[in-house]
């Protein structure tokens, strides 16, 4: 049996450019009015009739299909949007208003932020409303929403669950899949039970979990996330080390897990001897089983389906049914589903399965003459599916990834083996565990490789490079791909490209050695110009940093990371929640990981709360005392010992204020505190002798003597804004400073100050 289809076999496209059209205007369409798109489905079904009346010729079918098939994506596309910007729920977001709903969970609740001891979680879920209360009135309807909350009570909730919960609703985004947003207010009353499936899905995946346990930490929290996509417990390191490898894809749900589990029942019912259409019965029900386990919901639907077109070609060995089974897959899902059309799981998905069919397979024949043919397809295949995927994936993370390829051609041997053993453990666990917890020790093997694998691959210089983040990126590099893969079939093109690669290498190389060196060598701190707000940058190593405050301005944070090199972000504090510190938080996430965001003690930033729903990122709340160590960075969390409450400004006295030491030197991190939250922390002892001192609030002049005296810097840094209104930095608080003997060093005068070791010594390097 061929593991790739025949590279000689003509592709069957008829039905690509109708399936394309489907699944753009469901894509875009979700920008547009309801109405405007049901006016468009109309007019495209009167020309797909005009079609068909016209005659019967190979173009004109597939014209009608396309009008046809972009008619229903229109149609259902608008119906769907007009659905959620209509009626009663939108209506009450407009007006921010207080409502009681009862709703459906419609995918697992997920811990958004984790809390400082005392402090509140950020939960969020998924819901459909299916009553709401307001302003005296109720209404019947079926609408999702977004639940925002600090209640832990919805962790244990599974889909399909029925509750009542109440709060306060706000618009959603232009192009969200959802009508609104929902905070809410206290614990949700549950008013069912999940049905049987979601029911049997817990208890199948509690079962992996506790199978897993006596696993190591990394591989415990790998394993689900191989087989079910569960990343509950993925350690945050192997998923940073994934995504700089190349390898995230295989902690989601995807065609792959399916093709592997239904792809291993048939191998083994043909091994047996089972009949034919036995055996394509037993694989449905494993396909039935597997969508049971990972939960039946919109994401694992489309898998299955991916997964079933791609088995389909690898069983058949033909190309000719494979692409029309795509296309078909793709109209489906799409008008089904039109959301799907904007996710970037669904494009990915569509994408692998293309490159799978079409550049395999002669990519394959290709190298079967240099190399044996199993080692020929375990390369043709990953390089495919990253020639294809490419563009989302540099869309979405702003990184080309160099190391992608050969890192998938060396996860391929144990990613089949892992998801067999977690399937096996999942279904054991609820009846016998320790067959169970034997079964995973079985899986630990493979898993264990992968996480070898992604830990090597992310400590190779240059893993991941820059690259233009959203469409253009994905523009630029579609375009690149597409120049290059015809090239390397040619002999004189392939010396063109190599000649032009070591072109390129010398010119970048030259212009490195004439600019000069920014950041400077040694460097553990650059504090950004950022205009009238604060952004400091410490050095955490390999290209990656731990970012406080991010400024007000997107553009200007993300222009000084980008001067420094960095593209990776284990931490990002906000001190406290004013425009000044957190709304360049976009700018910070432009095209870098950001492991953790932490936040102080008062309501959350509303930018770190639209970037975990929408990426994902945890949030987090440091504690009073805690301690931490990056790299060669460590620090204290000294301040704020209680969040204030009736002073002058109780966010800028509640910030949090940092003690940081970086080899010989000392530096304090102090947010905008004011007289109030100084003199606290004088009262409670706490260590402020540093070296350098962040001046709190810009230099404003409301400063507390003492408290400057006991930190006692040599050095003095201010985040200020030329020309502001508020009379920062306040001459008499500079004068203070320098009067015992330290220097000052402003933003607005010397633009980025950078501060570096040389020869064990501080140094103070300003980029203006």
């Amino acid at each position: 049996m061929p593991l790739l289809p025949a590279a000689g076999e003509q592709l069957d496209l008829r039905l690509v450019p109708a399936a394309l059209g489907a699944w753009v205007v469901a894509w875009q369409g979700r920008l547009l009015p309801g109405g405007l798109l049901l006016v468009l489905g109309a007019l495209l079904a009167a020309a797909a009739l005009v079609l068909l009346g016209t005659g019967r010729g190979g173009r004109v079918l597939v014209a009608a299909a396309v009008c046809g098939c972009t008619a229903a994506s229109a149609i259902t596309t608008g119906l769907h949007t007009g659905g959620l910007r209509d009626g009663p729920l939108a209506a009450a977001a407009a007006r921010e208003a207080a409502v009681t709903v009862e709703a459906v969970v419609t995918a697992d609740p997920r811990r958004a932020m984790t809390a400082a001891p005392g402090g509140r979680d950020l939960v969020v879920v998924r819901l459909r409303v299916e009553r709401l209360d307001t302003a005296g009135r109720s209404y019947r309807l079926r609408a999702p929403v977004v639940v925002l909350s600090s209640s832990a009570e919805w962790l244990p909730l599974l889909p399909s669950q029925r509750v009542r919960v109440d709060g306060r609703l706000r618009p959603a985004e232009r192009g969200d899949d959802v009508a609104a947003v929902l905070s809410g207010r206290g614990d949700p009353v549950v008013l069912s039970g999940p049905s049987r499936v979601h029911r049997a899905a817990g208890h199948l995946r509690t079962g992996l979990r506790r199978a897993v346990d006596p696993l190591p930490a990394r591989e415990r929290g790998l394993l689900p996330g191989l087989v079910v996509g569960d990343t509950s417990r993925l350690d945050a390191e192997v998923q940073e080390d994934f995504r700089t490898v190349g390898l995230t894809h295989l902690t989601a749900v995807s065609g792959s897990n399916v093709a592997i589990v239904t792809g291993a029942v048939l191998l083994l019912a043909r091994a047996l001897g089972v009949r034919l259409v036995l055996r394509g019965v037993l694989a449905l029900v494993a396909l039935a089983g597997f969508v049971v386990l990972a939960r039946p919901d919109p994401s694992v639907l489309r898998a299955s389906v991916m997964g079933v077109v791609g088995l389909l070609a690898l069983m058949t060995g033909t190309r000719r049914a494979a692409m029309p089974a795509l296309a078909t897959a793709v109209i489906v899902l799409v008008l089904v589903s039109p959301p799907l059309a904007a996710a970037p799981g669904f494009a990915l998905s569509v994408l692998a399965t293309t490159g799978l069919l079409v550049l395999a397979p002669p990519w394959r024949e290709g190298l079967r003459r240099w190399m044996p043919g199993w080692l020929a397809d375990a390369i043709a295949v990953p390089a495919a599916a990253q020639a294809m995927c490419g563009p989302i994936v540099v869309a979405i993370s702003a990184q080309l990834g160099l190391l992608a390829v050969p890192a998938n051609l060396l996860a391929i041997p144990a990613v089949a083996p892992a998801t067999i053993a977690g399937v096996g453990a999942a279904l054991l666990a609820p009846v016998w565990l320790p067959a169970a917890q034997a079964v995973a020790w079985v899986g630990y093997l493979p898993t264990a490789w992968l996480v070898l694998v992604s830990r090597v691959g992310s400590a190779v210089p240059g893993a991941a490079v820059p690259w233009p983040d959203g469409g253009a990126g994905a523009l630029l590099l579609a375009a690149l791909t597409a120049l290059v893969v015809p090239a390397l079939s040619r002999r004189r093109l392939r010396r063109l490209l190599v000649a032009a690669a070591l072109g390129i290498c010398l010119a970048t190389g030259g212009l490195a050695i004439a600019r000069p060196a920014w950041p400077p060598p040694g460097w553990f701190l650059v504090m950004c110009d950022v205009g009238q707000g604060d952004a400091v940058v410490l050095n955490a190593g390999r290209g990656s940093a731990v970012v406080v405050d991010v400024g007000p301005d997107p553009d200007a944070v993300d222009g000084c990371l980008d001067r420094i090199g960095v593209s990776r972000l284990p931490l990002v504090l906000l001190t406290h929640d004013h425009a000044d510190h957190v709304d360049g938080l976009s700018g910070v996430a432009r095209g870098r990981r950001i492991g953790l965001v932490q936040v102080g003690p008062l309501d959350e930033p509303e930018p770190a709360v639209l970037l975990a729903e929408r990426t994902g990122v945890p949030l987090g709340r440091p504690a009073l005392g805690e301690r931490r160590r990056v790299g060669d960075l460590s620090w204290e969390v000294i301040a704020p010992g209680r969040a204030f409450r009736g002073t002058s400004s109780d966010p800028n006295n509640s910030s949090l204020v940092l003690r940081l030491t970086v080899g010989p030197t000392t530096v304090l991190l102090t947010g905008d505190v004011e007289p109030e939250a100084q003199r606290d922390l004088l009262r409670r002892r706490s260590d402020l002798r540093a070296d350098v001192l962040k001046v709190p609030h810009h230099g404003s002049r409301h400063q507390e003597d003492d408290f400057l005296e006991a930190v006692g810097a040599s050095v003095v840094l201010t985040s200020v804004g030329a020309g502001n209104t508020y009379g920062h930095p306040a001459p008499q608080t500079l004068d203070r400073l320098t009067s015992r003997g330290a220097r000052s060093f402003r933003t607005d005068l010397h633009g980025d100050v950078a501060l570096a070791h040389r020869h064990g010594r501080l140094v103070v390097v300003a980029r203006g």
